[in-house]
């Protein structure tokens, strides 16, 4: 908007405070940063008198009423008795108390207590007509049904992707599967197993390379652990509590795992006790590590599996589909692994797309994406596009290559939200994410203002995994919602 503005992360302001600024949040034009950069600098926020706090994405911060949610409650800290305005295009999720965190931003006494919110609005059916009055004096909600006369949305068309997994593939499904079942291993030590069966069956749904990967990494764990506990048998500090993961899938893991625990008495779940450590039995640690190097050769054994070869398909689906609307022959990809991501680039390179697929994930540290970042800021340098903030204008980088030059961009979670992709009118998701909400976050990159051609959403559905077969009966059900009349949670 031609408005004087800042970025401010790690980069921009050390280059600030060599400037001779103590404070680079101190500035008088609009200052703009990240969630996760302004929780770490809330003693430096505090300190301003800010005129107007605008929060984008606010629903990330429907937790922050939580002693757990530390991000939302030093933000929430920071930022107290400061004006606010808070947006979201994203429906409440799971809880009408989403609602009471998001109020505590705005003001602690807007609802009272906790205890009190529960009592009025949610126990024993609750006063829902009494909570619609008092959102009223501060919550705006826009439907796209209230503005289709001004803004023209195109349709949205549905697409299934039906593959059915080899039996070896399916063997290795189900082997893997039975392995984070049983009840004491190694690799998942009790304190952390909820969430590393999370993980693994992420990416055992993703693709073998996925898997064969993270397997690896439990493996090599168990190998540190082995040679340490011959010399001390109490070793398990080294399992796998640094074991590399997507961050961008690990952010949507923890978040829903936070939702999960809406219901829960805090007094129950925060007073838990440490579990006791046990003696390592070298001998079962030895077989849980030949178990586990089986199944990564097993996964590496199986080459191209049948999911990838059908993404060949189901892009021909897609680039037909835009052909017959004069739509531009574009495709964003999602996957939830890295590893998946770097897989099929190379095998959609190999297969007919040579110099047409970018990448882009959280961190985009791949030499691809750091040359495009060179050629794009030799361009863009001077004519202010530039922001001085490495990470945003990579996403430019990438987001322009991608408008003007490639066909394919095979995107992780990260590229959910915030990119403005409707110059593209297809959306592949390669893998489906358990929550359908983050569905509707990845097909609203291309269907939004802007977007001229009806979008082509394809989801792949694997015909022998039940979880893929109910989120897809979510997804079809809030397709009939919007291709009909507009669905109550279609915000602008």
């Amino acid at each position: 908007f031609n408005l004087p503005s800042i970025v401010l992360d790690a980069k921009t302001y050390k280059e600030q405070q060599k400037r001779g600024i103590p404070n680079p949040f101190r500035d008088r034009q609009i200052v703009i940063c990240s969630m996760h950069y302004a929780s770490s600098k809330a003693e430096e926020i505090k300190e301003i008198a800010w005129d107007l706090v605008v929060i984008d994405e606010a629903h990330k911060l429907r937790n922050s009423y939580r002693e757990s949610n530390r991000l939302g409650r030093r933000i929430r800290w920071a930022t107290e008795e400061r004006k606010k305005l808070l947006l979201t295009a994203t429906p409440l999720q799971n809880s009408l108390l989403e609602l009471y965190g998001l109020s505590t931003l705005i003001d602690e006494r807007l609802f009272g207590d906790l205890p009190s919110f529960r009592t009025q609005y949610i126990n024993y059916g609750g006063d829902t007509a009494g909570l619609r009055d008092r959102l009223k004096a501060f919550c705006w909600r826009s439907l796209r049904s209230q503005v289709v006369e001004f803004v023209r949305y195109t349709e949205r068309r549905l697409i299934t992707r039906p593959f059915k997994p080899t039996e070896q593939e399916h063997k290795l499904y189900e082997a893997v599967s039975n392995y984070l079942k049983r009840e004491e291993t190694f690799a998942l030590p009790s304190g952390q197993k909820h969430l590393l069966i999370l993980l693994v069956r992420k990416v055992l749904a993703s693709s073998p390379h996925a898997v064969a990967g993270t397997l690896e990494i439990m493996c090599n764990r168990l190998l540190k652990i082995r040679e340490e506990a011959r010399e001390n048998a109490n070793a398990l500090d080294l399992l796998i509590s640094d074991v590399e993961i997507d961050d961008d899938l690990l952010d949507e893991i923890l978040e829903d795992e936070e939702d999960g625990l809406i219901d829960e008495d805090p007094e129950v779940t925060e007073g838990r006790p440490e579990e006791q450590r046990k003696q390592i039995d070298l001998k079962k640690l030895d077989a849980e590590i030949d178990e586990l190097t089986d199944y990564i050769r097993w996964a590496r054994s199986l080459g191209i599996d049948t999911k990838t070869r059908a993404l060949i398909k189901a892009l021909n689906i897609g680039f037909r589909a835009m052909e017959e609307m004069g739509a531009a022959r574009k495709a964003v990809v999602f996957t939830e692994s890295r590893r998946t991501q770097a897989w099929l680039k190379e095998f959609l390179e190999g297969n007919g797309y040579l110099g047409q697929v970018l990448t882009f994930n959280g961190t985009n540290k791949d030499d691809a994406s750091g040359q495009i970042y060179q050629e794009w800021l030799s361009v863009n340098r001077e004519n202010g596009r530039a922001t001085g903030s490495r990470n945003i204008d990579l996403r430019a980088a990438i987001i322009d290559r991608f408008r003007d030059q490639a066909s394919i961009l095979i995107a992780t979670e990260a590229g959910a939200e915030g990119l403005n992709l409707q110059f593209c009118s297809a959306v592949i998701n390669f893998d489906l994410p358990w929550n359908p909400q983050r569905i509707e976050q990845r097909i609203g990159r291309c269907h939004r203002y802007g977007q001229k051609h009806d979008v082509v959403v394809i989801n792949f559905l694997n015909e022998r995994n039940e979880a893929d077969r109910r989120v897809h009966q979510l997804l079809e059900h809030k397709f009939n919602l919007f291709t009909g009349v507009f669905g109550a949670s279609d915000d602008v």
